[in-house]
């Protein structure tokens, strides 16, 4: 195995880390969409399926672990330094402190709820992308992205909206949301995939790289 991670690589794993981070915090927001119930994280969070997929296809599962836990350890931080934030005495003129702490004191729950769901559907999804491209000898990349998102989007949905809504959301409602948002991120993957397809492309020609994961165990520590 080639321990090495080239600029490019970094370079990916950092923005899937900026969207980790930013879909906590915007997933304290519940909006209507179009009448169906969903969070804000929606807007970013498909996003980083996409580089799931991207580099599970260009540099295997090995390394797509690694950026999975560099996004757990960026998201615990998050909320560490949030919690010390919120400890802090606000300055007697400023306004916001109410919001402020609506916003970071539920971001824990929210974090934690994410964190776990994370690590399930991501791994999940990096797995059986992995192991749909070994079966099909590389082909059916589309295929693959699309059946390997909706896995890890089901998981994913199925252990974050429990935990962090129940008490605060009504049941039916966390079940809607569970079944919308699975299926809204799973079509957010399908819409972009034409992008998803040829940014592969470009990373596997600059990389020179296209790895098999043939003979690995899937062990996620």
């Amino acid at each position: 195995m080639n321990t090495k991670v080239s600029v490019l690589f970094m370079l990916v794993g950092i923005l899937f880390n900026v969207c980790l981070i930013a879909s906590n915090l915007l997933e304290t927001k519940v909006i209507d969409l179009f009448g169906l119930t969903a969070t804000g994280g929606l807007i970013v969070f498909p996003i980083s399926y996409i580089i799931n997929d991207c580099i599970t296809e260009v540099w295997g599962f090995r390394k797509a672990k690694l950026i999975i836990w560099s996004g757990f350890a960026s998201n615990f931080l998050m909320i560490a330094f949030s919690q010390i934030a919120i400890f802090m005495p606000a300055a007697p003129f400023w306004e916001g402190e109410e919001s402020f702490n609506f916003i970071f004191g539920l971001a824990p729950r929210i974090a934690i709820a994410s964190l776990l769901a994370f690590l399930a559907g991501s791994f999940v999804n990096a797995m059986v992308m992995s192991r749909m491209k070994v079966s099909s000898n590389g082909r059916h990349f589309s295929v693959r992205a699309v059946v390997s998102t909706l896995a890890g989007e089901s998981i994913d949905s199925v252990i974050f909206f429990p935990i962090a809504f129940l008490g605060i959301v009504p049941v039916g409602e966390i079940l809607v949301m569970i079944g919308t948002q699975a299926a809204l991120k799973s079509a957010y993957e399908i819409i972009i995939l034409p992008v998803t397809v040829r940014v592969v492309k470009a990373i596997k020609r600059v990389e020179g790289e296209d790895t098999y994961d043939n003979g690995i165990t899937y062990r996620i520590f």
